[in-house]
């Protein structure tokens, strides 16, 4: 059998800072490797090359360009805490039956989510972000809908009220929000009124609603409130919280599933 030999690596290297830079800074390993059609085997190699030199930096399950003109605000956002949002989003992913609809915000987590669900099958996912997007569209038979609007470069996504126009049109069996903080008093917050009025027509259509945020969101504030917070059904995070975010919670009668814990709260 005759061997057909590689790409010269000089050539790939090239061709993954192009691909990086043309996905706004930051992608997936998944989904380098789709976009270049090769393995993630291949991808990493090339990108611990490339690390060496300084011109990208690795994070748990994708890469970002370090150059502070290609890097993106979502990227710097999807290195932070990336190893619990791994373990957020594997928990996340498996309440999400095949063939169910699932709607996937612009959260760093929810990207993570986006992955872990790249092995399910038949799924319809409404987004309004451009990393879910890219990472589920075209795989085993799922449908993606993008809801169109402003596209805001801090976030990847649209909004506005085409995009929460779009969103009409759907009955969602399962949303993953993020947030950007968690209070005790008013319950999920966020920094934008744009993404606070989405959130709210989101959790009208779905219906189960599953919150997806790390440790450090508990405590810290932001202006918006997403949604009441007894319209939450679940909320998926890496540590067990502070006692008085387990009574809110409780009160509120959201199902606390902490990643990689044995039993649920």
């Amino acid at each position: 059998m005759v061997k057909i030999a590689e790409p010269h690596s000089t050539h790939r290297e090239v061709e993954l800072l192009e691909t990086l830079r043309s996905l706004g800074g930051s992608a997936r390993t998944a989904a380098l490797a789709e976009a270049l059609v090769v393995s993630e085997e291949t991808i990493r190699r090339t990108v611990k090359a490339l690390a060496k030199s300084g011109l990208l930096q690795r994070v748990h399950g994708g890469v970002y360009l370090t150059n502070k003109d290609a890097l993106s605000p979502f990227a710097a956002r999807l290195g932070k805490h990336a190893e619990e949002k791994s373990r957020i989003a594997t928990q996340a992913a498996a309440m999400i039956p095949n063939g169910s609809s699932v709607f996937l915000d612009v959260g760093s987590t929810t990207a993570f989510v986006a992955e872990r669900l790249m092995d399910h099958r038949d799924l319809t996912v409404i987004t309004n972000a451009l990393t879910p997007a890219q990472a589920l569209v075209g795989r085993n038979g799922n449908r993606v809908y993008l809801a169109g609007g402003e596209l805001r470069e801090v976030e990847l996504g649209a909004f506005g009220t085409s995009t929460i126009s779009y969103i009409g049109k759907f009955h969602i069996d399962t949303a993953i929000l993020s947030i950007d903080g968690i209070d005790a008093s008013s319950g999920f917050l966020l920094a934008g009124a744009a993404e606070a009025d989405l959130a709210r027509a989101v959790v009208s259509r779905a219906k189960r609603r599953i919150v997806v945020a790390d440790h450090s969101k508990f405590g810290q504030p932001a202006p918006f409130v997403a949604c009441p917070a007894e319209s939450i059904d679940v909320l998926v995070t890496d540590k067990t919280p502070r006692q008085v975010f387990e009574k809110r919670l409780s009160e509120w009668e959201i199902e606390l599933v902490v990643a990689g814990a044995k039993e649920r709260k």
